[in-house]
This record gives C-alpha cells, sequence and structure tokens, in this order.
C-alpha cells in the first residue's frame, strides 16, 4: 500500500505558532519523501486561514484534510476545525465534534492513532503551543518505534514554550533542536533507516556487531545506568541497538560504540530505548478472561477479611498490565461479603515509566480492549485521555525493581510476568523463573506472556491453560541463587578498564570457574551488607542461616538470619561500623531442620574502600564444631560445669553491655521521634493555614467570578440599550427630514443625515473627510469663521444662504458638548421659502 513506502510526519503547534512553522518549512529538504500532517488548535467558530499562510512558508502543495484522502508523499495536510482527527491505514479520518463540544488535546490524538496505524514509520514534531497537549502521543510514537523531536529555542521561537517543555519533560523525545533543522535530520533518518534496513530483514541477528564492541557497550551501560542488559535477547538488544545508531547518524557499531564512551547522555537514551515496549489494557484479552474465571476467584477463596492477597508484576512499564490485572480483582472483590486486603506490588527499572504510572493518564486508543462499562466503572475521561480510577489505583504500589538483579519478592499469590522473558537470553532465563517460583507461595499462579513458556521448568510449574499460559507453583524445592546488586566483578564497574588479551580472558574464567566451586563447596555462609544492614550478596550455603520471616519483605540481613543470631549480628555491625575494625562473637548456636544445634562463630569485617561507593562490611558464619544432639550437649554441660558457669557468666555481662548500648540508643531514636512528631505537627499546622488561605481565596475568586458574571449582564444590557438608542436615533433623524452634519473641532464629518447627504453629495465611507471638500449649492467660506465664534463663545449663529440650486438655506450652528467638553458643532441647512413666491 501506498501508505508503507514513505515516512508520515505529524506536526503538532498552537494556531498562534506561526514563526515555528515558517522556520519548519523553511529548512525542509527538496524533496522532502514524506507527507506531512499540521494539527493545531482551531476554534470551530473562525474560519482558519492557515493552509493559505502555510502555502507561503512552502512550495509543497497546501490542502485542507478531508475524510477518507490517502496521504501522499511531499504534500502538506492541515486539520480543519471542528473534528476529531485520526489516520487509519494510511487514510486521514475526520469525526465531527458535537456542538459546544471542544477537544482539548488534538496533538495527543492525532500523534496516538499515527503511531497505532504507522509503527516505525511515524514521525512526530512538537512545536510552539501552550498547555501539554503533544506528551502522550510522543510516548506513544515512541513506543511504537517512531522518531520524535521538540522545538529548541532560538532567536525565532518557540513563542509559547509549554509543549515543547513537556514533550521533553517525558523524556521519549529523540532530538530537541531548532525548528529549521528538523526537517534536514528527518531526511537524515530515512536514508539511515533505509540503509540498515536490508540487515534488519535479512539478518536475524539484527544489525552485526563484533562481540568485543557489543561487550563494551554492555559494560558501558552497567557503569554509567546501573543495569546489565548482556543477559537480553541479542536480535531484541541489537534492533534497538541499531536504532540509536541511525537516531545519531553514525556510520557503524564502531562509531557509535566511540560516541558512547564518552557521551552519557546517549547511554541513558540507549537505556531508555532497551526498555521501550508496546503496553496496552488487557493485551490478549482472551488471556485475561481465562485469568479471571479460572484463577482469581482461587485467591479469594477461604481468605479472611485480615489476609491480604499478594500480587507481583514485575517489569510493569508504564502500568496498563497492572491496572488490567487491579480491574479484575477489584471487580470480583465487590461480589464478596468480606473481601482480603489486595495489595499489588508493581516494580520495573525505568523510573520515567513509574512515573507515567503513578498518575494512571493514557489515550482513549489505549482502551480499545476495554468495554464501555468498564470505562464508565473504573476510569474518569477528560475529553479524548482517561485517567485510572482512585478505588483501583489504591490497589497498586510501584518502585523501582530489577528482576535480575534485586532479590525477589515473597509469599505472592500471583505473579504476572508477560512480555519480559522474550527480552531475555536464555542464561537469563534460567536464573529468573526459579526465581519466581521462590517468589510465589505453594499453590501461587504465575501468568506469562503467549510468546513464553516454562517448558525447561515443568518440575517447578503444574500447567493450568497452556494455550493461555497461565501455569501453578508446585511444592518442588529448587536451589535458588539470590542476585547480587554488585555485578561479575568489580573491574566491570571501574571507569578505566581494558580489554584483556583472549588468553588472558580464558585463563581469568578458568581460574573463576575454580574460585566459585571451591566457595560453594568449602567456604562458609558468608553475606555481604551496607552499613545500614541491607544485604547485597549471599554466598552459596547462605541458606543454612537465613529464614523467611513474617510480615513486609526486607532486605536487612539481621531480620533473615536464624532467631538466636539476630542480636548478635545486629550488635556486632554496629560496633564494625563505629569502630571500623573486626568484630567476632564465638559461643553461637542455630537449630538446624534436622533437629540438631550447629555451633557457630560470627565475623563482620569492613571490606577495602572503593572510590565512589559505599562501605561494605563482609559477615561470615563459621561453624565451629559438627552439629551435636541437645543430649549429648546436656552430657558436656554436666562434665565442664565451672566451664559452663564462666562461659554463661561471660554471656551475661555482653548482654548487660548490650542492653545498655540498646536503651541509650533508644532513648536516642526516642528524642528523635520526639523532634520529627514537632516537625510534623509543625508541618500539619502549616498545612492547615495554607489550606485555610486556599479556601479563602477560592471563596474570593468565585466571589469575584459573580461580580465580573453581574458586571458582564450590565455590560450586556448596556449595549442593547446603546444599539437601540443608536437605531432609534437613526429613525428620529430620516423621519425629520432636516439636513444635519455632526463635526468635530477641525470640521471633518463625524455623522451626517441622509437629507445633508443628499445635499453635499457624500456617502457614509466619507466620514472624517472635512465637510469644505465636497461640492455644496452654496460656499462655505464662511464656515470657519462662525464655527471657531460658537466653540469659542457658545450660543449659536443663524445665516441665510442663497443656493446655486435657486433654493435659500437657513444655516444655524450650535456647539456640541460631550461631558461638559467641546467636541464640535452641529450645523443644520433648511431649505426655506421664497418670500416673492
Amino acid at each position: 500500500m501506498a501508505h508503507e513506502l514513505f515516512p508520515i510526519v505529524g506536526v503538532g503547534s498552537s494556531a498562534g505558532g506561526i514563526e515555528a512553522m515558517r522556520g519548519f518549512f523553511a529548512g525542509l529538504p527538496q524533496p522532502f519523501g514524506a507527507s506531512i500532517v499540521v494539527i493545531t488548535h482551531l476554534s470551530r467558530d473562525r474560519e482558519s486561514l492557515l493552509p493559505e499562510v502555510l502555502a507561503r512558508f512552502t512550495t509543497l502543495p497546501v490542502e485542507v484534510a478531508s475524510d477518507a484522502v490517502a496521504v501522499q508523499p511531499d504534500r502538506v495536510y492541515v486539520m480543519p476545525p471542528g473534528v476529531i482527527f485520526g489516520i487509519h491505514q494510511g487514510r486521514l479520518t475526520l469525526t465531527p465534534l458535537e456542538p459546544g463540544v471542544r477537544e482539548p488535546k488534538p496533538i495527543d490524538v492525532f500523534l496516538t492513532a499515527l503511531a497505532l496505524d504507522q509503527g516505525e514509520r511515524a514521525v512526530a514534531v512538537i512545536l510552539s503551543g501552550g498547555d501539554s497537549d503533544g506528551a502522550i502521543g510522543i510516548k506513544a510514537i515512541k513506543e511504537h518505534g517512531g522518531l520524535t523531536f521538540a522545538q529548541a529555542p532560538d532567536e525565532n521561537g518557540p513563542e509559547t514554550p509549554d509543549m515543547p517543555i513537556s514533550a521533553l519533560r517525558t523524556g521519549f523525545v529523540d532530538h530537541s533542536v531548532v525548528a529549521d533543522e528538523i526537517g534536514r535530520l528527518i531526511v537524515t533518518h530515512g536514508s539511515g533507516h533505509k540503509s540498515i534496513e536490508p540487515i534488519l530483514s535479512d539478518d536475524p541477528n539484527g544489525i552485526a556487531v563484533a562481540d568485543d564492541v557489543l561487550a563494551e557497550i554492555h559494560a558501558i551501560l552497567r557503569r554509567q545506568v546501573g543495569h546489565d542488559f548482556s543477559g537480553y535477547k541479542p536480535t531484541t538488544f541489537r534492533r534497538r541497538l541499531a536504532r540509536r545508531i541511525v537516531v545519531g547518524n553514525d556510520e557503524g557499531p564502531v562509531e557509535y560504540l566511540a560516541r558512547l564512551r564518552t557521551d552519557a547522555a546517549e547511554a541513558a537514551a540507549l537505556f531508555r530505548d532497551l526498555l521501550i515496549g508496546v503496553t496496552k489494557f488487557f493485551r490478549d484479552t482472551d488471556a485475561f478472561d481465562a485469568l479471571a474465571e479460572q484463577v482469581i476467584p482461587k485467591l479469594f477463596e477461604g481468605r479472611p477479611a485480615e489476609e491480604t492477597v499478594r500480587v507481583w508484576v514485575p517489569a510493569c512499564s508504564t502500568g496498563e498490565e497492572v491496572y488490567s490485572i487491579a480491574i479484575l480483582l477489584a471487580e470480583h472483590m465487590v461480589t464478596l461479603p468480606a473481601p482480603p486486603r489486595v495489595q499489588i506490588f508493581a516494580t520495573d527499572i525505568d523510573e520515567r515509566s513509574l512515573t507515567v504510572a503513578r498518575i494512571g493518564r493514557y489515550p482513549r486508543a489505549y482502551l480499545d480492549a476495554v468495554s464501555p462499562d468498564r470505562i464508565a466503572r473504573h476510569f474518569v475521561i477528560e475529553g479524548e485521555s482517561v485517567v485510572i480510577g482512585k478505588a483501583v489505583r489504591d490497589l497498586c504500589t510501584f518502585a523501582p525493581h530489577s528482576v535480575l538483579r534485586d532479590p525477589p519478592f515473597s509469599r505472592l499469590d500471583l505473579v504476572s510476568c508477560r512480555n519480559l522473558l522474550i527480552y531475555l537470553g536464555l542464561d537469563a532465563q534460567e536464573r529468573t523463573l526459579p526465581m519466581l517460583h521462590y517468589a510465589l507461595r505453594p499453590g501461587g499462579y504465575l501468568f506469562i506472556g503467549m510468546a513464553e513458556n516454562v517448558t525447561r521448568f515443568e518440575d517447578l510449574f503444574a500447567t493450568v491453560d497452556r494455550w493461555h499460559r497461565i501455569f501453578q507453583s508446585t511444592n518442588a524445592i529448587r536451589p535458588v541463587r539470590l542476585p547480587s546488586v554488585s555485578g561479575d566483578t568489580w573491574v566491570d564497574l571501574a571507569p578505566d578498564a581494558r580489554t584483556k588479551p583472549q588468553g588472558a580472558l580464558m585463563h581469568a574464567n578458568l581460574r573463576h570457574l575454580v574460585d566459585a566451586e571451591v566457595l560453594a563447596k568449602f567456604a562458609p555462609p558468608h553475606a555481604v551488607v551496607t552499613r545500614a544492614g541491607e544485604a547485597v550478596h549471599y554466598s552459596a550455603r547462605i541458606d543454612t542461616v537465613l529464614g523467611v520471616v513474617p510480615g513486609q519483605p526486607t532486605h536487612e540481613l539481621a531480620a533473615l538470619v536464624a532467631k538466636g543470631l539476630r542480636l548478635e549480628l545486629r550488635t556486632a555491625l554496629r560496633e564494625a561500623i563505629e569502630t571500623n575494625a573486626v568484630v567476632e562473637r564465638t559461643g553461637l548456636e542455630i537449630n538446624l531442620s534436622s533437629g540438631l544445634r550447629q555451633p557457630l562463630s560470627l565475623t563482620v569485617s569492613p571490606m577495602a574502600p572503593r572510590p565512589g561507593t559505599e562501605p561494605l562490611f563482609l559477615v561470615v558464619f563459621t561453624e565451629t564444631a559438627p552439629a551435636s544432639d541437645r543430649e549429648a550437649s546436656a552430657t558436656q554441660v554436666e562434665i565442664g560445669r565451672d566451664e559452663t558457669i564462666r562461659r554463661l557468666e561471660r554471656e551475661l555481662s555482653l548482654t548487660r553491655e548490650r542492653l545498655q548500648a540498646i536503651i541509650e540508643e533508644y532513648e536516642t531514636s526516642l528524642e528523635e521521634v520526639k523532634s520529627s512528631n514537632e516537625e510534623l505537627y509543625s508541618v500539619n499546622e502549616e498545612m492547615q493555614s495554607g489550606n485555610e488561605e486556599l479556601e479563602a481565596s477560592k471563596e474570593e475568586v468565585q466571589s469575584i467570578n459573580e461580580e465580573l458574571h453581574t458586571v458582564n449582564n450590565e455590560l450586556s444590557s448596556k449595549i442593547q440599550a446603546l444599539d437601540r438608542l443608536t437605531l432609534e436615533q437613526a429613525a428620529l433623524f430620516a423621519s425629520t427630514e432636516i439636513a444635519s452634519v455632526f463635526l468635530d473641532t477641525e470640521l471633518r464629518i463625524r455623522t451626517l443625515t441622509d437629507a445633508a447627504a443628499q445635499i453635499f453629495g457624500a456617502q457614509v465611507s466619507d466620514r472624517g473627510r472635512l465637510l469644505s471638500n465636497f461640492a455644496a449649492p452654496f460656499s462655505l467660506s464662511w464656515l470657519p469663521e462662525d464655527a471657531r465664534a460658537v466653540m469659542t463663545h457658545g450660543g449659536m449663529t443663524d445665516r441665510l444662504l442663497d443656493g446655486s440650486d435657486s433654493n435659500r438655506y437657513r444655516v444655524r450652528l450650535t456647539p456640541s458638548r460631550i461631558d461638559g467638553e467641546m467636541s464640535g458643532i452641529i450645523a443644520n441647512f433648511v431649505r426655506v421659502a421664497d418670500d416673492t413666491a
């Protein structure tokens, strides 16, 4: 089809952004090779001259858009007023608005439709304009792989910068440049896209990138943004990398890598492009229907009101999947007399996506799979945008979290991880699926995407609905290595890391494998924690001293270890932090699951500081003796009573010291809490005062509004009275047939009656001209002197004149005053009968 052969450029601007449009069209190369659609904020009550104006800026044909017209390259289409503007299958669509209705976001509406229709061939340009119109459309264009621009300031604008600034704040703008540079970049991007299209179509790996270049790009991303993309599926990564190469006008991966080494902003842009995914509500409707029928009711079965149904949606993007599940849960809750609480944890590594999700505002085009009944119940409609209702929003908690880096949530009833695994490589999938099983309760449910499966982990998940990808957690136990935030090696995070020779890499890998094997089999369980006590790394066999605690999930190591170690670990860690020295605790014991008691010693050691990182501490749990049963321990106590007493006395002394330290910490914390409470009370008072001021201001504004309304009504009444008086005055003058002329102080015509117009041959359009400029049937040479006398001394003058038309005229001049000030004279000309007749 024709619309598949060239880009379509949506240009959004306000009707007053003429200079911005002049600059945009002035910078278009010839030939341009794309079609341009201009969307503006137009009043339906006024005829728009924008097509005629734009025709002066460009040699391209400019026309007002018509319904169902197929867009053509090198043409400009202008949105008409009073319609909802869209595009479908390369043809423009115009839906008339109802009388009195105005679409507040026409640019968002069209750009969203353009993104859905054209995908990667859509281009969005945001020029000068007010409001935030265009921000949602920019997001839609970028999600579907299109190109985005926002006007940057220069001497020619933007006159109103609100729209470009709002677009830039979304983080989805590819280029922020001056208006006359946009066209050149569009053409450059189009030629670059065509140059890599054969590679993207023929090579399943996308664009050819050497392994060493790809590894360094992964390392730069880890260093710059803190996330490791080496586990992402290579085809997806390389396709997104190809897009950034084209957008940056780089010749290839090597040149792009050179720019990436020095440009932190480009690393952030690549990071955002890698995270962009197409999302909408109830994507794969049949799958969500199966979830509602087969899973949602079972989550609430036998659950009292005091319990909580826990759901986790990792990689939630901008929240459409989260709110879809929340709607299903909310709809089932209303059918129960006393439903349990629902808590949905929605996580992602992209803070910008989480911000969009928290706001919960989406284009109505994203709701094509949502029924009108659901829209009415769960959404607030604002023009062509919708906002999530408060009842659904309150079920969801959004937070940053990496599935590959951070420890998972636990005791979950449902995990919805749709269309994440397809972006991960096999190694990352091997780590992710066991971790999701670990996070679920026994019998919890896993909901994944239509292109994903758990075939390699059938021992962990039983199939509930294979067609719709719904699985249930089994009781199988597989060792799960919790992720580490520290990465694979410190070398990856070092700015000056150099590439090693291949032989050195092989030796390093072998040494790494040997070290890992020795640590897994012979090293004591250990962990690395921060100053706050939060674990950032776990070793093998750490599960011997860890236990899942009830309540809110936590990363604090002291809250996860066995009960017999918690107090010792907290005090030892605090002492190590205060003294920056190694602290050791001996004579500790824990109960093993087999019923035996395992003697342990605890060592907390500060790790060597590293530039730019917070202090870390190594916690080691060392087995001091083989595990023994309780009876054997009792026998040893009887044999070594004196030794036991000494040990107990030592422990008692240590306990007293710890208790005193805890009391001091408690008192300090109590003072801090009191201080915080006072500050909160003060802030509350200030907020209350501010609220009262806002209420007062609101009342004042309402009062002013009422006064303005009253004044407006009075003004309308006076205007109507004035119009009526004018009409009556004109009727009066017409009925008298008196020739009267109203002159200003310079003897220029202000107004005149029809009879006077016949005498002087004047017309209504002659107002403002001198009366002496007209051919009268008598001389007016006397007029200036008599007029000056009347305006100076007041009174009036009478004069008889003989006219060239055989008539005699009586001329009377009287002064005209307005508000007590002289404004001119009134001259009355009356034909008089001849006495001799």
